[in-house]
């Protein structure tokens, strides 16, 4: 009991697989998204930061390295059953918090408690790093779904992914949501094969929306 199951708790993030259920070519767990979803958010920031953007870095990645801690209770959702209505989405996350908090509240100890029940938020909010933080998860969404499309994987849900991801990013205001695009998606598509050709159009179709 205590602190050392909340360590303990983190190898179950090694152990809960990204798109659960679907054929993939390359599996990802949720402990190894989470430290890619800090790296970009690190870089995501640093773009808003020359803008001219103040940023509060330690928040930063605490959001970004803790945002998903609450799947160990639920596991990863699928993205098109997660967002298939408001009302789902919000009923997910209240679970999602309510079983954080009842973790948080059986085994921190008084003195670190009111710390770690802000810690362990999902940490998307209307701040400038909840945002950098929802450009940088929808960020790792779209390169899991674009390797797998990439790959030759015709499974239709990452084509959604994909889609669903990009649209995401595109409305979020931020400066680093044009570097997203202006830059790092521009590099993505420059590979010349047959499978990233494709790629193109679906991704010229979606941005067209």
């Amino acid at each position: 009991m205590g602190i050392h199951t909340y360590l303990q708790s983190l190898s179950k993030l090694e152990r809960i697989h990204r798109a659960p259920g679907e054929f993939k070519f390359e599996e990802h767990n949720v402990a190894a998204h989470s430290f890619k979803v800090a790296q970009y958010a690190q870089l995501l920031a640093t773009v808003e930061e020359q803008s001219g953007t103040k940023i509060d870095w330690k928040s930063l990645y605490e959001k970004a390295l803790n945002h998903d801690y609450s799947e160990i209770f639920i596991g990863d959702i699928k993205t098109p059953v997660k967002y298939a209505t408001p009302e789902l989405r919000e009923m997910l996350a209240q679970v999602e918090e309510g079983m954080t908090k009842k973790f948080i509240e059986a085994e921190f100890p008084d003195e670190l408690l009111p710390i770690y029940l802000e810690k362990l938020k999902e940490g998307k909010d209307e701040t400038v790093e909840g945002r950098i933080l929802a450009v940088a998860d929808k960020m790792d969404q779209v390169y899991e779904a674009f390797n797998e499309i990439e790959k030759g994987n015709t499974e239709r849900v990452y084509r959604e992914m994909y889609e669903e991801a990009l649209l995401s990013i595109q409305k979020i205001n931020l400066h680093c949501v044009s570097y997203f695009f202006n830059h790092i998606l521009a590099e993505m598509l420059e590979d010349d094969t047959e499978t990233t050709e494709g790629i193109r159009i679906i991704t010229d179709k979606i941005l067209a929306k």
